[in-house]
């Protein structure tokens, strides 16, 4: 099996070479489709090998990445973005689809397209997610929607008329991805170019559950969970009675939580977190879920459910230092003081910036008569909190003094 890599760039010279580099030598050609740089990128993608075509931008992210498949030639067609890479699991992948060998059990002639798990580097709550990007190049598999844009509806297309084409979920992360860490967000202004190309394609297609659940939470992350809420409950109602696809239900549930703790409706958080639980998705996909019902369960109090949610995190993603994090504050929550050092421990491992796990530690150790080693983390964390958050070390600096353990 031959392998095209597609993607479509504008001004990505910085980080086009990374990209590039991850999947080159496990790819039989490189299509980037470049929508009108000014930068190198150009220059950039065609040293390090790709093919590039110009093309002129439309407005339209789907039309953008049906010009790039239209130039591959490979058997199978891998999907990146300038700010993703291929990891070590992704690329045992493709050498698998090159090799012909069977995925998750299923024999390759059998698969029309593998979703894989991404993951999203610097997400505080949901660090994984499932992307349709590795598929046949097959001349019905297009991406439809302007942003958030998906080939999903075709290849379900395809399974209708072709009961013996099958989709493969794999659990291995085979992207990583950037470009949704806050610094990156801020830079290209995503928040303004979504909003236009999501309402507009929502205006003429208001019962898209999908794209109500997109532009939903994109109100509630820019502070207007009220206005999120309203598209969000209008995606769960779906598309003329077509079912909601489990991950699609997931989202509209989750972010419904987040937007009913927005408002302290507490207990419609709660149902509709354990909602999205319930979906048959990857447990690895659920992490938002179990973080923020956990949260929520501890301040109801409810603290042993609490700890069995963030148990749950750990669980399926014992390197995800947040849910270490949380999973001690549950503990000290409790009285738990020894398994919240070690929850708070495991985190600083994992993320030796995590300044708030080393101000929790702190007053844990405080609270245990340790207090050399607790002015040694209230001081760590004040030296993180100086380059982040100068007004959260200058607070912590005066709460030391107040413990009367300050040098």
């Amino acid at each position: 099996m031959t392998l095209s890599l597609c993607m479509i760039v504008k001004d990505e010279a910085a980080q086009l070479p990374q990209a590039l580099h991850s999947v080159s030598a496990h790819v039989d050609e490189m299509i980037v489709v470049d929508t009108g740089s000014t930068d190198a990128t150009v220059t950039v993608a065609e040293a390090a090998g790709a093919q590039v075509f110009a093309y002129e931008w439309t407005n339209d992210f789907a039309a953008a990445r049906n010009a790039a498949l239209g130039y591959a030639t490979g058997d199978w067609i891998l999907v990146l973005d300038a700010d993703e890479r291929l990891t070590p699991a992704g690329q045992t992948l493709l050498k698998q689809i090159q090799a012909g060998k069977p995925l998750g059990g299923v024999d390759l002639a059998s698969i029309l397209m593998v979703t894989v798990i991404r993951h999203e580097l610097g997400a505080e709550q949901s660090p994984y997610s499932a992307v349709s990007r590795l598929f046949r190049n097959h001349a019905d598999i297009r991406f439809n929607r302007p942003y958030h844009e998906t080939v999903d509806d075709s290849v379900a297309a395809l399974q209708q008329r072709e009961a013996a084409w099958q989709v493969v979920t794999l659990a291995e992360t085979a992207l990583a991805h950037t470009g949704y860490q806050a610094t990156a967000i801020a830079q290209r202004d995503k928040f303004n170019r979504a909003q236009t190309l999501m309402a507009a394609y929502l205006a003429d297609h208001p019962h898209d559950p999908y794209i109500c659940n997109k532009l939903g939470a994109l109100y509630g992350q820019a502070g207007d969970w009220d206005k999120g809420r309203t598209l969000l409950e209008q995606g769960l109602r779906g598309d003329h009675g077509d079912p909601i696809d489990p991950s699609t239900a997931y989202e509209l549930h989750y972010h419904l939580g987040l937007a009913d703790r927005a408002r302290d409706d507490l207990a419609s958080a709660e149902q509709h977190y354990r909602t999205a639980l319930e979906q048959p998705i990857l447990e690895t996909l659920k992490l938002g879920a179990y973080i923020n019902l956990g949260s929520l369960l501890k301040v109801q109090q409810d603290l042993p459910g609490a700890i069995a949610c963030f148990e749950q995190a750990v669980a399926i993603a014992p390197d995800f230092a947040v849910a270490h994090y949380n999973l001690g504050v549950a503990h000290r929550a409790r009285g738990y003081l020894e398994p919240a050092i070690a929850a708070y421990t495991k985190a600083i491992n994992l993320n030796p910036a995590y300044a708030e796990a080393y101000q929790n530690l702190g007053v844990v150790l405080f609270k245990l008569g340790k207090l050399p080693e607790s002015l040694e983390s209230f001081q760590r964390a004040i030296v993180l909190y100086q380059r982040i958050n100068p007004e959260a070390a200058l607070a912590l600096k005066q709460g030391i003094r107040d413990l009367g353990i300050a040098p």
